[in-house]
């Protein structure tokens, strides 16, 4: 710049906006929060939505309840976000959105926490009147309610937290006893007595959804039953008696079952052999001349593990099934000293479906007390009463008087290995009745509260029966809690992935039927009475007496589930009605799946802020509870209402570390949301859950972090830069779109495309779809485009029509960005709002997102504009080029000469401003042929480029090179610049 030529700078329109570069989100985050409490945004949403009249079409999420029970992991934080993007998405699209959060307040590890203190106190928790006991439990859900409400509003969710739902509240409690009448009174609870999944460390029966699986390593063993000679002294010949002293080999996992073994079987179709030892090891515990009868696939595997080398043994002969058909054998341990003849009866001996030649020998050994196969086999068979035992108490320790192994334990109260399996195993090698054993490690059922290993025990418990006609009279879907559960999947539920659909119907199609009881405390009881004396097949087994149920829900209404274990609570509830002493009064409680199954009926149903059909529009939760809430509801409401109690299921995965493997605390990389908040802010947490694909399981670490922080930053420049620009806009700025360039309505057509596109991704629940669409417009489309041509005209044109018709579209954008991205970044968009928009009630957050106007939409100018930006991608990186390499330092110092093939290209550029397109000074537009050092790229065919350097001087305002710089009224500028000054 010359001495006398004057500093333009202050000529320029430059962005003003006191929006920060620097989002300080930790520390500022809460006082948006504070302010939304203050202002009452949620409150004032429904206030809208009653004011609208119904035209606010109703959207209810409903919250599967998070337990009350310790500080939030990620697995929550991603939770919780996913769902408070579908509220507040369906909000801003025109609903009437509410969100009740929820809390599970029952069951076991609430109960086990209390049972610590007062074991650390030398208490003994049965010692403790169970009223007590009860509200211990209920004070301790209600501190973690409080705590957790806290931190899960500090991600910036939005939902009724001033009236959220608790299974424990006394309505909730009085609903969940009347949704178990329900199964009472429409015949399909039953008492039964089957093997179910039990935990001895906790003492209580598990559902399904109570278990996950561990690796475990366990004893294994192979264990000999001899083949018994049915005629002996009867003088009959029996026509397979070279197997007469042989042995049927069969191979568990758990030998603590043997001593309840009542039975071996096959598979009918196996190819069976009979096999001689030859000659054996000093090692092994086989004898030549045994004889042992095996499956021919697994023979080899067995005599290995019998430590028998290759010739130890012959085949004799094949072993069919009709031969195999006439057998019976005999318990090891039949005739041992001290077994008071528990083991010498006779062990049936049958076909079986469930056996496999795959891996052990071909048979399986039957203790249907411990076995769900095995208790259906002798179901159907008619024959439970004969192999039904009752050897393993609560604690998991077998009875007293077992002989030989009475109080010994399958596992210790700690979870650990019991001394049982070796009490077992060491006496069957006494007696001769072990060819091996080993270990094996393999995976187990485990429970997920305490981690201990669970057993199955048959023990009497009351199930739902899914398979019996309910009798209410709601058949659409079917008359079966199965039939109908089966069908809602398919007619009534749309499934996000529709993996989930095919995930939770395998397992309703293959379920048995529910276990409802659990043999603890803290929950809501089995509101039932039984007749003394009365068998549970007897038809008067269970007292059903509509005036007895709603004197107990009358009771619990006020009283909560507490008046059932209150003195004299049998007499009250049935004084006047029946004899009280007819009946015992039932003390196990409801599985907590069956508390939270019923949600739907004191939420959906009941509350002011439910929804009017009882149906939730969606259910959200994680892959696991396809098994469990997703499960659990379906089958409660088909048993009481007969129907899904939802329309929409979306599941999540789960959250890994950045190298794919789980979070645990022993390997020291989890993550919690409490360190990210304090590291970056919820509102990186919450772009975090918009940029992954939740549908499978996500990574989350330190670098991936970084990398979303990152894209947070360019999408803050993108808001920066149009606050920056609307500085001092009005209406009397605004120009009509008819009136606008080329580029201006061609990012109108770009907003209506993204309208849809948002708005359809939003509605079907994919916000990392609409996130990648709103970043990648904003962060290439107008950040890298737009923004960056038209900062010429923003600052340097005076009140031009260019100048006005960009920042009209600045602002169509503001609302459009700002409404878009508001579900997903809370805080941000707020802050952005607020900066243009300040006041007292104030907030993006009380919203729509603006619609756009049809004639936005404009195809040809669209193809006209992709047409035109692909010859500006050869002309910029051929200037790329020429900045490398230090010809040129600014795009402004060029003046290209671009060479089009396409006459229908090469017009459409003639119409606009190209060079401006460019952000060049000048441009030169042609069809001659291509000169051979014209730059191209091998992408964009019949486009090339012949860099020229600008010619004339640089204007010192706009910094243009022009021909014409100098040679107007103020010195050293160029004549738009002389015009805009005056």
């Amino acid at each position: 710049m010359c001495a006398e030529t004057p500093d333009y700078k202050d000529t320029l329109n430059l962005p003003k906006t006191g929006f920060p570069m620097r989002a300080g989100l930790p520390r500022r985050e809460p006082d948006w929060l504070a302010r939304w409490e203050r202002i009452g945004i949620y409150d004032r949403l429904r206030e809208k939505a009653a004011q609208a009249g119904g035209a606010r079409p109703s959207f209810v999420l409903h919250d599967g309840p998070p337990y009350a029970n310790g500080h939030l992991h990620i697995g929550h934080a991603l939770n919780k976000t996913i769902k408070d993007m579908i509220v507040r998405s369906h909000q801003m699209m025109g609903h009437d959105s509410r969100y009740v959060p929820g809390w599970d307040c029952h069951g076991l590890p609430i109960e086990w926490k209390i049972e610590e203190q007062y074991r650390s106190k030398g208490q003994n928790k049965d010692e403790v009147d169970v009223i007590t006991f009860r509200q211990e439990c209920r004070k301790f859900a209600g501190e973690w309610v409080d705590i957790q409400r806290e931190e899960f509003k500090r991600l910036g969710i939005t939902g009724n937290w001033d009236d959220p739902y608790l299974t424990m509240n006394f309505h909730a409690e009085r609903v969940i006893a009347e949704e178990f009448q329900k199964f009472l009174m429409n015949g399909t609870l039953y008492q039964g007595s089957k093997p179910v999944m039990w935990s001895p460390v906790e003492q209580t029966a598990l559902a399904e959804a109570e278990v996950e699986y561990h690796d475990k390593e366990s004893f294994t063993i192979w264990v000999k039953f001899a083949v018994l000679d049915p005629v002996a002294g009867t003088g009959e010949a029996l026509e397979n008696r070279d197997l007469v002293g042989a042995h049927v080999v069969i191979w568990t996992t758990t030998p603590w079952t043997i001593p309840s073994n009542r039975g071996v079987v096959y598979g009918a179709d196996f190819d069976y052999g009979l096999y001689e030892v030859t000659g054996t090891p000093e090692e092994s515990w086989a004898k030549v001349g045994d004889r042992f009868i095996l499956a021919d696939k697994r023979a080899d595997d067995v005599m290995t593990r019998a430590r028998l080398e290759s010739g130890m043994w012959k085949r004799l002969r094949d072993v069919s099934a009709e031969d195999l058909s006439g057998l019976t054998l005999q318990h090891p341990l039949a005739g041992v000293e001290g077994g008071e003849g528990e083991w010498d009866a006779p062990r049936d001996f049958r076909p079986a479906p469930f056996v496999t030649d795959e891996d052990g020998t071909g048979f399986v050994h039957c203790a249907p007390s411990h076995g769900m196969d095995e208790f259906e086999l002798y179901r159907d068979a008619g024959m439970l009463d004969e192999v039904i035992t009752y050897n393993v108490d609560p604690d998991g320790r077998f009875r007293a008087d077992l002989p030989l192994f009475g109080g010994t334990a399958i596992l210790k109260p700690n979870g650990k290995e019991g001394n049982a399996n070796k009490a077992v195993i060491d006496k069957l090698v006494e007696v001769g009745g072990l060819l091996a054993r080993g270990r094996i490690k393999h995976s187990y059922p485990h429970s997920w509260r305490s981690k201990a290993p669970v057993i199955y025990r048959n023990t009497p418990q009351w199930f739902a029966a899914i398979d019996r006609a309910v009798g209410d009279g709601q058949d659409d879907l079917g008359t079966t809690i199965r039939s109908r559960a089966l069908a809602a999947i398919d007619e009534q539920v749309k499934w996000t992935p529709v993996s989930g659909r095919n995930r939770l119907y395998a397992m309703i199609e293959t379920r048995p039927d529910w276990v409802l009881s659990r043999q603890r405390a803290w929950g809501v009881p089995l509101t039932c009475f039984t007749r003394k004396g009365a068998l549970p097949t007897d038809g008067d087994f269970l007292l059903r007496n509509a005036e007895v149920n709603a004197r107990i829900l009358e009771a619990f209404e006020t009283e909560g589930a507490d008046a059932w274990y209150a003195e004299g609570a049998r007499e009250r509830f049935l004084a006047g009605i029946v004899n009280p002493d007819d009946y015992d009064q039932v003390f196990d409680i409801l599985d907590v799946w069956f508390d939270s199954g019923s949600t739907h009926a004191f939420v959906l149903r009941d509350r002011a802020d439910g929804t009017a059909d009882g149906i939730a529009d969606v259910y959200m939760e994680g892959t696991d509870q396809h098994r469990g809430w997703f499960h659990s509801s379906l089958l409660q409401s088909c048993g009481t209402n007969g129907r899904a109690p939802y329309r929409n299921v979306v599941t999540h995965g789960f959250t890994l570390d950045e190298k794919g493997n789980k979070m645990s605390k022993s390997l020291g990389n989890t993550i919690l949301p409490e360190q990210v908040i304090k590291q970056y802010g919820a509102d990186i947490l919450r772009l975090w859950v918009a940029q992954t694909d939740y549908t499978a399981d996500q990574r989350l670490g330190a670098e991936i972090l970084k990398g979303v922080a990152d894209s947070y930053r360019r999408l803050r420049n993108t808001m920066r830069f149009m606050l920056g620009a609307l500085d001092d806009f009005t209406e009397a700025d605004r120009v009509d779109p008819a009136d606008m360039p080329e580029l201006e309505r061609w990012v109108l057509h770009r907003l209506a495309e993204l309208d849809h596109k948002v708005r359809t991704g939003y509605r079907a629940f994919d916000f990392q779809g609409v996130f990648s669409a709103v970043f990648n417009f904003a962060t290439v489309e107008l950040s890298a485009f737009y923004f960056d041509i038209r900062k010429d005209a923003l600052y340097c044109d005076g009140d031009s029509p260019r100048r006005r018709a960009a920042r009209t579209v600045m602002d169509l954008l503001f609302h459009r960005l700002t409404a878009w991205l508001a579900p997903i970044l809370v805080f941000t968009t707020e802050e952005v709002w607020l900066e243009r928009f300040p006041g007292d009630d104030s907030s993006i957050h009380l919203q729509d997102m603006p619609p756009v106007q049809g004639d936005w939409l404009d195809e040809p100018l669209a193809a006209k504009w992709a047409a035109i930006r692909r010859v500006r991608r050869v002309v910029t990186a051929a200037l790329e080029v020429q900045r490398r390499d230090k010809v040129i330092g600014a795009s402004l110092e060029a003046a290209p000469v671009v060479h089009v093939r396409d006459a229908e290209v090469l017009e459409a550029l003639k119409s606009v401003p190209f060079d401006d397109i460019c952000i060049t000074s000048d441009v030169l537009l042609t069809r001659d042929p291509m000169p051979a050092e014209a730059f191209r790229l091998p992408e964009i065919e019949g486009v090339g480029v012949v860099f020229e350097k600008a010619r004339g001087e640089k204007c010192q305002r706009c910094w243009k090179i022009l021909p014409d710089v100098g040679r107007h009224a103020h010195p050293g500028i160029c004549g738009r610049c002389n015009e805009a000054l005056g």
